[in-house]
């Protein structure tokens, strides 16, 4: 039997400084070594000061992740010597008098398999490290200390997942979560990061490292299990080490001997109190954490009588779902649903499309309308949607210029399917005796007038005139 845990780290964004000083959290917008104090290099004589607005961020997401959590948390030092660490220790959190750090036991569901949360514990990001050479040989390192005491967010879990494909579908529902919650941004370079603990029946544990993306993490687990089942068909014994992972090779390679709680020698920080977060604050919280994804679903299908796999895609994205949210009436809720989903999911699927896209809710309200109201077709619609994104354009503007506009002149589409009649005469006589065939009919009159032709007039007019 493979048992798998998890230990998630990730960025809390939307705050102004770092967890134990007031350089800027947003590092990603200085030059290498710019956003440094004092305080995150750990110079003698200085003293953290803890931001506020990163426990309760914190605290949200034990609140989401249904894990109990304490009215008073501690912070230790967890003492190790690595370049990115420039003062030796890495101030987080541990339960060593009972829970004290913002999130103890909980679970979280994935398909019909449930997962335990550990703990979650708030802590500083180590700096980074900066890999230059294209080989062994001549590799250099180098550190970027702008990261160094970015408020990170760890998520333990218990070893309950049983294969590489579990692994990747909790990450992506954690992934959501944290974006729906406005607590972290996923789609950020290294703002999610992960490790594995991976073990098989009678052999120990081996933690997985340095892995890139959710992808990576996967194919990982999986190159650790098939790994460990060699070395035990051959009774060769699997050691408790960590590993990390070789994204060229596609490989793990042995990193060093795996360490134990005590090798960190841990003890509570002495220049931060306890903290008390009292239930009266984790009430506060409550009511300001946005609502959550399975409630989105559950309502897109009961108010709108959204199909639920279309709502379970629209409420797991919080770009997506805040443009729905923006732009629907309880009256074209069901169209602007079938415009995100089916043509603007394809046209801006990657980070840099959604910044750059000019899309905005009143242009999904106008194109809604303009298809409900035969001004415009759905395909005429999803080329409209295309210019918008680039333009910005009003959607009337877009199609008078692109002459998108439905062909709803009578005399002029029946010049139209007069002739597909001509043209099509066996399928005419099919028609005659099996309704159904019509819509062959509809779709080459759609054809003949590039899509514009009105739907619910061009089917009337076909009726009429095949008899």
């Amino acid at each position: 039997m493979t048992k798998i845990g998890l230990e998630i780290h990730c960025q809390l964004t939307n705050l102004e400084s770092k967890l134990f000083c007031s350089c800027k959290a947003n590092y990603r917008e200085f030059e290498i070594n710019e956003n440094i104090c004092p305080i995150c290099m750990g110079l003698p004589g200085s003293l953290p000061r803890l931001n506020q607005d990163a426990v309760k961020k914190a605290t949200m997401i034990a609140l989401a992740l249904n894990c109990s959590t304490p009215e008073k948390i501690a912070f230790f030092r967890k003492n190790y010597f690595y370049p990115d660490l420039p003062k030796n220790f890495q101030i987080t959190q541990l339960n060593i008098y009972g829970d004290t750090s913002v999130g103890g036991s909980g679970s979280i569901q994935v398909g019909d398999k449930k997962i335990r949360i550990t703990r979650i514990q708030l802590e500083e990001d180590p700096g980074r490290l900066i890999y230059e050479g294209s080989s062994s040989k001549n590799q250099i390192t180098l550190v970027d200390y702008n990261r160094a005491g970015t408020p990170l967010v760890e998520i333990v879990t218990e070893p309950d997942f049983e294969t590489p494909k579990q692994v990747r579908e909790f990450l992506n529902i954690l992934s959501d979560l944290l974006e729906n919650l406005g607590v972290s941004d996923p789609s950020l370079e290294g703002a999610m990061r992960a490790d594995a603990n991976v073990s098989i029946e009678g052999g120990k544990k081996v933690e997985v490292k340095n892995i890139g993306s959710f992808h990576d993490l996967e194919k990982a687990v999986h190159f650790e299990i098939t790994r460990q089942n060699s070395l035990h068909s051959r009774d060769i014994e699997i050691i408790q080490e960590t590993r990390h992972w070789d994204d060229k090779r596609k490989i793990t390679i042995s990193a060093r001997s795996k360490e134990e709680e005590l090798d960190y020698r841990y003890f509570l920080e002495g220049d931060i109190p306890w903290i008390k977060i009292g239930q009266d604050v984790q009430e506060q919280l409550k009511l300001e954490m946005p609502e959550s994804i399975s409630s989105k679903k559950e309502r897109y299908v009961s108010v709108y009588d959204i199909p639920p796999q279309v709502a379970d895609v629209l409420s797991s994205d919080k770009f997506y779902s805040d443009l729905f949210e923006a732009s629907h009436t309880k009256d074209n809720a069901k169209e602007i649903s079938n415009i995100i989903t089916t043509d603007l999911m394809g046209l801006v699927d990657t980070r840099e499309k959604r910044e750059t896209s000019k899309i905005t809710a009143e242009h999904l309200k106008d194109l809604a309308d303009s298809i409900t109201n035969g001004k415009i077709s759905r395909n005429s619609a999803k080329n409209a949607l295309h210019e918008i994104i680039k333009t910005g354009k009003s959607v009337f503007q877009t199609i008078s210029d692109l002459d998108l506009g439905n062909v709803s002149d009578e005399s002029e589409l029946d010049k139209v399917i007069q002739e597909v009649v001509s043209e099509e005469s066996k399928a005419v006589e099919q028609a005659k005796s099996n309704p159904q065939t019509i819509n062959y009919l509809v779709g080459k009159v759609m054809q003949k007038t590039q899509g514009k032709a009105d739907p619910g007039l061009t089917l009337q007019l076909l009726k009429k005139a095949i008899g």
